[in-house]
């Protein structure tokens, strides 16, 4: 007999330190098995926040995928801030370069809804706008 999905969940742990709790009961899975394997799938990205889609069954089981860590916790980490400007349309918090914009768009490209680098990273240049982080070194886009 085929297992039926119970819930989909969208939830966000740090990277090796998903342990049982209100979140996981909500999801009527077996909470030690999750949080061992998510673990243990995360060891190679200490101190990074993991997004992660859990998909239960109606049997306590569960199938999890690791998404890509946050644009905005990879935006401060680059510009070395612990928060973004409170008046991101006037403030100014932080400057980085291109080239980190550019690392982080091919880093986050499977999970934007981008085909190409080049449009990944004007994703990740608005979220930087957003946060109130200032981007040097873009080159002008076409049609202005």
């Amino acid at each position: 007999m085929a297992k039926r999905i119970t819930r989909i969940a969208k939830l966000e742990f740090m990277a090796m330190q998903a342990k049982p709790g209100a979140e996981l009961a909500s999801l009527g899975i077996n909470m030690p098995v999750f949080t061992q394997q998510f673990n243990d799938a995360t060891k190679d990205r200490a101190g990074e926040i993991v997004p992660v889609v859990i998909t239960a069954y109606d049997d306590k089981s569960c199938d999890f995928v690791l998404k890509t860590t946050p644009a905005a916790f990879m935006l401060k980490k680059a510009a070395g801030i612990q928060k973004g400007a409170s008046k991101s349309g006037t403030e100014t918090v932080a400057t980085i370069t291109a080239e980190d914009i550019k690392k982080i768009a091919e880093y986050k490209l499977p999970d934007l809804n981008a085909n190409t680098v080049e449009a990944a990273m004007r994703i990740i240049e608005g979220s930087a706008r957003n946060m109130g982080i200032k981007v040097t070194g873009m080159p002008e886009k076409e049609g202005k």
